[in-house]
């Protein structure tokens, strides 16, 4: 017996630790609409997550997300989609595709800036190897970034395609692993440890009953708000600091991808306003889309009545009227926000490249909203 716990103890002190709890543990709950099951872009049927996290020496901390929209052959259901820009300064293919056409026809797959080729280059075999798309030959594949040079060595362009498929084929439904991992590995948030966060809101049923499912890859500046709370200003680490109080200055430059999934029958139109307002939730956390900010957010409808068959010639999708929408904006910024604050609290210290990066004080974060 006493072996076993001493083996037991050995195998647990090998598996890193790269998460902590959720804004909603320490008993915060911003919002007027309940979050799903799993507060997750999973709580929208059919959608998956998965992630590859690579950590090597003292340099590698980079890695790759994939989301799944829905469980059939999105090349031939293709997903009605929307493409906001809240600042260019990044990188995101596929991105005059679905603004040209409205949809999108792979996964989304989010790594880091010198790996988006790779991201291109395993959708792509992803994509040419699903059964029932034999004779397809030109692939709009779905890629975001943000760059993690910081704390990985970018230069060294480790994502591979392998990589991208394997973290499509280990996409599941259910919770989805947040801070640390994946394409959130490396990043840095408000000059703490950022990552991957996700959260969704549920319609009440006098309000269609929609879900609305947010993920989001957080790498950006600007001064920290949490739940109306200026918990930047108050723990002393800003942006333009240096200028306001002759300290240390925390560049407010850095990007951020936000995937936003909805179950409700909205076409491309309606999911560019839907993802306008996700742009708000990111405003409300503190951001200021800096010049050197790649701010890219991607909405996407799910609802099976509305996905395009690429096999008839005619399309004959059901849409909410302009006037059912208010909800659903107020969904998408309640959820973008919380993602936003999820993939803060869940992150851990990471140190790479000779750099440390502090998670967020989260104790310390409580304290000061919960007074």
């Amino acid at each position: 017996m006493k072996r076993y716990f001493i083996l037991l103890f050995a195998l647990l002190s090998m598996v890193p630790v790269y998460s902590r709890g959720r804004l909603r543990d320490y008993s915060i709950c911003p919002g007027i609409f309940k979050p799903g099951e799993n507060n997750a872009i999973t709580d929208v049927n059919g959608v998956k997550v998965g992630h590859v996290t690579l950590v090597s020496g003292d340099d590698i901390r980079t890695g790759v997300t994939a989301i799944i929209p829905h469980e059939g052959n999105i090349f031939q259901q293709k997903c009605p989609a929307a493409l906001f820009v809240g600042n260019g300064f990044g990188k995101f293919a596929g991105a005059t595709q679905i603004n040209e056409l409205g949809n999108i026809e792979t996964p989304v797959v989010l790594t880091n800036t010198l790996s988006v080729a790779e991201g291109i280059k395993g959708l792509v075999t992803y994509t040419l190897n699903q059964r029932g798309n034999e004779k397809v030959r030109s692939v709009n594949a779905v890629v975001g970034e943000t760059n993690d040079g910081k704390l990985n060595a970018i230069r060294k362009r480790v994502v591979t395609e392998e990589h991208v498929l394997q973290a499509l084929a280990n996409a599941k439904s259910g919770p989805v692993e947040e801070g640390c991992v994946g394409a959130g590995t490396g990043t840095v948030c408000f000059g703490f440890k950022g990552g991957i966060g996700t959260s969704s809101r549920v319609l009440p049923n006098s309000l269609g009953g929609y879900t609305v499912g947010v993920l989001v890859q957080t790498n950006y500046g600007g001064i920290l708000e949490i739940d109306g709370v200026q918990v930047g200003r108050k723990l002393g680490k800003y942006s333009f600091r240096e200028s306001v109080e002759k300290e240390e200055e925390l560049s407010p430059d850095g990007s951020c991808m936000i995937i936003v999934i909805t179950d409700a029958p909205l076409d491309s139109r309606n999911l560019e306003r839907l993802a306008k307002r996700a742009f708000m939730g990111l405003a409300k956390t503190g951001s200021i889309a800096s010049n050197g900010s790649g701010d890219y957010i991607l909405a996407i409808s799910v609802n099976k009545d509305n996905l395009i068959d690429s096999r008839t010639s005619y399309y004959f999708p059901t849409l909410l009227h302009n006037d059912s929408m208010s909800p659903l904006f107020e969904a998408a910024i309640e959820a973008t926000e919380e993602a936003l604050w999820n993939s803060l609290f869940a992150a851990t210290t990471m140190s790479g490249n000779g750099i440390t990066v502090e998670a967020l004080p989260v104790e310390q974060v409580v304290k000061m909203l919960k007074k």
